[in-house]
């Protein structure tokens, strides 16, 4: 008889495992990324600079705050549960702005009813671009948060290998967020769907790059306050569930393997 024990499929255990992750992460922490994920969706409706070669909407006020909270979750719990977070806060945001959009079809007199369809309402392409490049910046920034601080071998935890870890991937993750979008919005579908209206590519890195270095100036200000969360979920052991069930999966296939 086989010793092999009966286990949940696949799907069955990626679904609790991010239960138990959305319970292990501090709920400040969850919805304060959350908040400035639908918050950077919604401010990026508005322009504050447009020039030719810089362009910067309102969401950059905020977006330090969702790649410092992917750091922190990156720190201590790593890149797989920050994916799982991003994957879910960008999930809240399409359930948010699909609640916005059938609000803002429906029939009204109120004068500031065109006002509320342009803020809230919003455009299908914009949302399908801020979307894929949300979450691929997401990846991108988490998985280098966790390979730059696996070269502290010393001091894994001390400040200097935090901050770097964190500067270097908030930077490139920012990057490749802006040029992302920069790309499907400007390049391909607003040519399309706003009367020929588009960016070179030359426009798109130029922007994206100093939008990068603007929000890398946001996330360097803040960076201290990351820092001590971080050190203080450690010292505090948050998420010990979540790591003993990592632990008892890690066993169980190493037991199980090959039988």
């Amino acid at each position: 008889m086989s010793n092999i024990k009966s286990r949940p499929n696949f799907l069955v255990r990626e679904f609790k495992e991010t239960v138990l992750l959305l319970r292990s992460i501090p709920s400040v922490a969850v919805a304060l990324f959350v908040i400035s994920v639908i918050t950077m969706n919604l401010l990026a409706n508005k322009t504050l600079v447009q020039t030719t070669y810089l362009a910067i909407d309102g969401g950059i006020l905020v977006s330090w705050l969702s790649f410092m909270c992917m750091d922190i979750v990156t720190k201590h719990f790593g890149p797989k549960a920050s994916t799982r977070l991003s994957i879910f806060a960008m999930l809240v945001n399409l359930l948010t702005c699909l609640i916005f959009f059938i609000v803002s079809i429906i029939p009204s007199n109120a004068d500031d009813y065109s006002k509320f369809n342009e803020i809230f309402g919003g455009t299908w392409f914009i949302l399908l671009s801020s979307t894929i490049a949300f979450l691929c910046s997401a990846i991108i920034n988490n998985v280098m948060n966790y390979l730059i601080g696996k070269l502290f071998k010393k001091n894994p935890d001390g400040k200097l290998a935090f901050i770097t870890r964190s500067y270097i991937s908030t930077f490139i993750g920012q990057f490749f967020d802006n040029l992302i979008f920069a790309m499907l919005t400007f390049m391909l579908f607003a040519p399309l769907f706003w009367n020929g209206f588009h960016w070179t590519f030359i426009q798109c890195v130029a922007c994206s790059l100093i939008g990068a270095a603007l929000e890398l100036v946001l996330e360097i200000v803040f960076s201290p306050f990351g820092y001590w969360v971080s050190k203080n979920w450690k010292k505090q052991d948050i998420g010990r569930a979540y790591f003993d069930y990592l632990q008892r999966e890690k066993n169980y296939e190493s037991t199980n393997h090959g039988n």
